[in-house]
């Protein structure tokens, strides 16, 4: 049933999966006025030691940023983040090389995955209409009369909950999604990459700072593969090696000499900062994990289930925008729930035609970034081109915008993005062609007149060499006589 402005704290509403987007958007919900019950599959990770699962640090911008700011803790994040205003690329010389990432100076930020989960649970749990159901593990949705069965993973026992809206935030493999392709007809795709991930680490330098310069995202692009850096508040940097699988494997048949072997040969400048130790002994216990891109539509079964977050459009990790992506979700639906009043049915129909074309637009610039961050860095005409790129953004600031800023310092909807990039494109390739050809027609009419001269002239570096000067003294003595004609003034002197 379509619910109203007034019915809002009568509805109840369910978040199923407790992560960033999942906690983010029980506040959005919360702020609106609705009872909600988050239910969460892991332990609370505030109580926990270490925490399983992936520790890729986060790069959050203006549109996680935006999320954020509508609940109230922008800034408490952000003061947590360390500032990172442009890739550092390390070649394989040893050469370093600054990529900023914005001409007026405007930055993304390194943040803690864990802590800003941890401080956005927090946050809604200080709503008095938000419960948190920890050590609950989606069993089963009927997602039209909005049951609910738990796994209680704590006691063993199974629980049922009966909700009037679902949001599915449980990630890349989501049993929610997999419950509402059971009652609808949802378009789905999952597509693994054949590289794969593996986390290192940079410990403090001897006296307690960086390693390594922290305002900057590290980069070794090797083609083929590459491994990034990024800052943490403790003075170390969490490392990301990216590499094909069968890369990988070659690398553990060979044991820790291969490996030593193959990061003296790839990169040398890392070993005395991570340590080859250290280096030897997580190489050699761990393996590379998977990076899955997903895609599916509609998100929405008709007033009673969405998916938000990698539920919906899990990405690979090459723009930063996963987390950033989700947080907009939320602020796109909150949007979207306003402007219909709080109806679910209209409001969720909307979302999904609005949104699914974005998602899938960042999920396929996020797999074009993996080439340009491994492979175009290392191209003198990359460079080329980023340099064109801002200058014309100088120029014409207005009408021209680069892809990486309006991905990653604005808002603008990702699929006007592409549209808008290649429209750009297009632009800038006609106006090279035209500018290259009105250039080779004035050096072709140039050189057919220059043909036209007489022979011991025609090759003169110096046109003005073998010139009659004495000549054209005359011709310029007769035409200010012809002037003086003309002139009254000229008469009267």
């Amino acid at each position: 049933m379509a619910q109203g402005r007034g019915d809002a704290d009568s509805v109840r509403t369910a978040v199923v999966g407790g992560g960033l987007v999942g906690a983010l958007q029980a506040c959005f919900l919360a702020k609106r006025g609705f009872h909600v019950d988050l239910y969460e599959g892991r332990e609370d990770i505030r109580t926990l030691e270490v925490v399983k699962g992936r520790s890729i640090n986060l790069a959050l911008s203006i549109r996680g940023r935006a999320a954020l700011k509508h609940i109230g803790i922008e800034e408490e994040v952000t003061s947590k983040g360390i500032p990172m205003r442009a890739r550092r690329i390390h070649r394989r010389d040893g050469v370093l090389q600054n990529h900023p990432y914005d001409k007026d100076g405007q930055y993304i930020l390194s943040v803690d995955r864990r802590k800003l989960n941890e401080t956005l649970l927090t946050e809604a749990e200080k709503h008095p209409n938000v419960t948190i159901h920890f050590s609950h593990k989606l069993v089963r949705a009927d997602v039209n009369s909005g049951e609910l069965e738990f796994m209680n993973t704590a006691t063993g026992k199974t629980v049922k909950h009966t909700q009037g809206v679902v949001f599915g935030t449980d990630g890349a493999y989501s049993t929610m999604r997999r419950q509402m392709m059971r009652s609808g007809r949802i378009d789905y795709s999952q597509e693994y990459i054949p590289h794969g991930y593996m986390e290192l680490f940079i410990p403090p330098a001897e006296d307690g700072g960086f390693a390594m310069l922290p305002n900057y995202l590290h980069i070794w692009p090797r083609d083929e593969f590459m491994m990034i850096a990024l800052p943490n508040q403790d003075h170390t940097f969490t490392v990301t090696l990216f590499m094909p699988f069968p890369t990988f494997e070659d690398l553990h048949s060979k044991g820790e000499v291969g490996v030593l072997a193959f990061f003296q040969e790839h990169f040398s400048d890392a070993i005395p900062v991570i340590g080859e130790k250290n280096l030897q002994d997580i190489f050699m216990s761990s393996k590379g994990l998977p990076m899955v891109t997903v895609k599916c539509s509609p998100y929405h079964h008709k007033d009673k289930a969405v998916l938000m977050g990698d539920a919906a459009h899990a990405m690979v990790p090459f723009y930063g925008q996963g987390m950033n992506c989700g947080f907009e979700d939320c602020i796109v639906f909150d949007e979207i729930l306003d402007k219909n009043n709080n109806n679910f049915e209209a409001a969720l129909a909307e979302y999904s035609s609005i949104r699914s074309p974005d998602c899938q637009a960042i999920c396929d610039l996020a797999r074009y970034n993996y080439v340009e961050m491994r492979h175009h860095v290392n191209s003198r005409l990359f460079l080329l081109n980023k340099k064109l790129d801002n200058f014309l953004y100088w120029l014409f600031p207005s009408w021209y915008m680069p892809l990486y800023n309006m991905v990653t310092f604005s808002r603008i909807r990702y699929s006007v993005v592409i549209n808008k990039w290649k429209r750009q494109k297009q632009i800038v390739r006609v106006g090279l062609f035209s500018a290259l050809f009105g250039l080779a027609m004035f050096t072709g009419f140039g050189a057919g007149n220059r043909f036209l001269l007489p022979p011991q002239r025609r090759f003169h570096l110096f046109p003005g060499r073998g010139i009659n000067w004495g000549r054209f003294r005359g011709h310029w003595d007769h035409l200010r006589e012809r002037e003086n004609l003309w002139n009254p003034r000229a008469q009267i002197s």
